[in-house]
């Protein structure tokens, strides 16, 4: 899965990028700079203490730092190109002042940016559906087939909804359709979190996220802001006493990393699981609505292969028990078969045979 990170000149992606991975952006023109970073987790960090294993692996994210979006690259079409590819995008976009930092349109004004950039996404699918309009009349013309006015009726419906200015996320499509379009470059089909990039000052300031939240609630898109500049400088201090105190200080109640790594996951369409033990714990990733035998599969296809049964804690029964003992005696420790959907947050044992 691989959420890239977009938006215009000086928004800050190269800050986030960096605080998100600890790694610094390679400088390579309008190349992708691809890193991982680790999710944060407050239920990982609790079983790791619970269990202390002699290894933790928390899950992680893919993410692609995009080049920027400018007359340029637009132009010529290529960060369409890019963007189509990624499964999810995050939209970093400026909020702060700072007049040593220039700004692409002369002045800062984060919801004039996030409609610009929403436009030029709606713009791409547009054409490329006037595009298929060509190919289905070429189409034609060597050969009648049904499908080929079944795709037209479609992208027409399409079309309309696109030009009231919605994204293709809130448009209802049928399973049959969805086939049919596979494949193709959609963007305005894929999920978006806006990331809004404050000043330190502004960080308690909520009047700003609650007009982009209102704006873009019709496209269903996420907001979240963060100053990345400000994050970057508290991780960089040595212990987390003097991170806790600073992010107080700052007026800070959740850090960016705990708050992008939920809304990505969710922009991602992931669940977490967790399996445990003294030798590991692990957190896995899985698609939201995924079968026990599939989040088996996520370990290892052996697993899915020869799949028995899963036993299933639920993280808030353990914390609240405080031991796997306590929570037999209990009765809740649950045997599930194949037909088990995994929630969020569970606890799983695998038992198979192959």
């Amino acid at each position: 899965m691989e959420l890239g990170i977009i938006g215009l000149p000086q928004t800050g992606k190269k800050s986030l990028y960096e605080l998100l991975t600890g790694s610094k952006p390679t400088e390579t023109g309008d190349k992708i700079t691809a890193g991982v970073a680790d999710i944060r987790d407050e239920r990982f960090d609790t079983l790791v203490k619970m269990y202390e294993p002699k290894k933790e692996v928390p899950a992680r994210i893919n993410l692609q730092l995009l080049p920027k979006i400018e007359s340029d690259s637009i132009r010529e079409g290529k960060i369409f190109t890019d963007i189509s590819k990624m499964d999810a995008l995050c939209h970093v976009v400026r909020a702060f002042e700072d007049a040593s930092v220039y700004h692409a349109s002369g002045s800062v004004d984060p919801v004039r940016d996030i409609e610009m950039i929403n436009s030029e996404l709606i713009m791409h699918d547009l054409i490329f559906i006037e595009k298929r309009f060509e190919r289905i009349e070429a189409a034609r013309k060597r050969k009648a087939e049904p499908k080929l006015d079944v795709e037209e009726e479609l992208l027409n419906r399409m079309k309309s909804h696109l030009e009231e200015e919605k994204h293709l996320r809130s448009f209802s499509f049928t399973e049959e359709e969805e086939k049919l379009l596979s494949g193709y470059p959609f963007i305005t089909a894929k999920e978006i979190l806006v990331v809004l990039n404050v000043g330190d000052n502004d960080i308690s300031d909520t009047a700003l996220i609650e007009k982009v939240k209102s704006m873009l609630a019709p496209l269903s898109i996420e907001v979240m802001q963060v100053s990345a500049k400000l994050e970057a400088e508290i991780s960089a201090l040595d212990s987390e006493e003097e991170q806790n105190e600073f992010m107080a200080d700052a007026g800070i109640t959740e850090p960016a990393l705990n708050t992008l790594s939920f809304l990505a996951m969710k922009t991602l369409g992931l669940i977490s699981f967790f399996t445990v033990g003294k030798d590991e714990v692990r957190q896995w990733q899985v698609r939201s609505g995924s079968s026990a035998p599939e989040a088996a599969g996520a370990i290892h296809s052996d697993i899915q292969r020869g799949f028995i049964r899963a036993e299933v804690m639920k993280y808030g029964d353990l914390i609240d028990l405080g031991s796997e003992e306590e929570l037999k005696k209990a009765g809740k420790f649950h045997v599930m078969g194949k037909d088990y959907i995994v929630v969020d947050g569970d606890i799983i044992n695998f038992r198979f045979n192959v």
